[in-house]
């Protein structure tokens, strides 16, 4: 294959992958949380051999994906374990296989044993890690502002924790719309978790998903149409190459 073909080749595949997200963002534009991903591309410089220093190819490089940060907007339930984030903060979770998750859905219930618990069933956690456990017996609950729960008696059950990721975008998802540092040698080095004080919690609200559907579907429209033109690229360069040598055969 000629220069021409490997060019397109790379500008299919990294569409192929920006379909992939586009269509993961779309399909999650009604899941409570939701941050839309946006993919990172990159032009690499290839210069041929034996030819002049000006000519060189372009490749088109897939230099990984980030999150859109931008906040939801908040809906009122009227359900007193919904709970919606206004600020950066996240909420963190402890899956069913011991790893500690985050996320900002924000709905929750009660288990058998009484833990607060998300509606896939892990933990949610306090300010120090823990779970946080409701007595049967405590009645209608009020979640200030930070995160403090407690009855209408004013006695303090525990405080919802909210946290800050530095590496947030170095995270990968895991599922039910959370995301957790990387296992292994990927996640050594990353800045650990901290408490964040400024996010505020507001109690029988949740937070929407921060897609935007028709950007969204603009977006898959402009894709498809760039894969479509690269793989038409590449049928015609074969094309080319078979009527060559269906000439050359005809000469000999």
């Amino acid at each position: 294959m000629d220069n021409s073909t490997y060019v397109a080749l790379s500008l299919a595949q990294a569409m192929r992958r920006d379909m992939d997200v586009t269509a993961n963002n779309i399909a999650n534009a009604n899941t409570s949380g939701f941050k839309s991903e946006r993919i990172v591309f990159d032009s690499v410089l290839f210069k041929d051999a034996g030819l002049d220093v000006r000519d060189t190819t372009n490749f088109v490089v897939d230099r990984g994906s980030y999150l859109d940060e931008s906040q939801g907007t908040l809906t009122h339930t009227g359900n007193p374990l919904d709970f919606a984030l206004e600020g950066d903060g996240w909420f963190a979770y402890e899956t069913q296989d011991g790893r500690t998750a985050y996320g900002r859905d924000g709905r929750f219930t009660l288990d058998a044993q009484g833990n607060l618990v998300t509606l896939s069933g892990a933990q949610v956690l306090d300010v120090g890690g823990g779970n946080i456990a409701i007595p049967p017996d405590a009645g209608q609950i009020v979640v200030a502002r930070d995160g403090s729960i407690s009855n209408l008696a004013g006695d303090v059950l525990g405080q919802l924790g909210v946290f800050n990721l530095p590496d947030l975008q170095a995270y990968e998802r895991i599922g039910n719309n959370m995301l957790a540092a990387p296992e292994g040698e990927n996640g050594a080095g990353l800045l650990a978790p901290q408490l964040d004080e400024t996010t505020q919690i507001v109690q029988g609200s949740i937070e929407g998903s921060n897609v935007q559907p028709v950007v969204e579907m603009t977006r898959m429209i402009q894709v498809q149409q760039a894969y479509d033109r690269a793989i038409k690229l590449m049928n015609t360069e074969d094309d080319l190459r078979k009527d060559m040598l269906q000439r050359l055969g005809r000469i000999t």
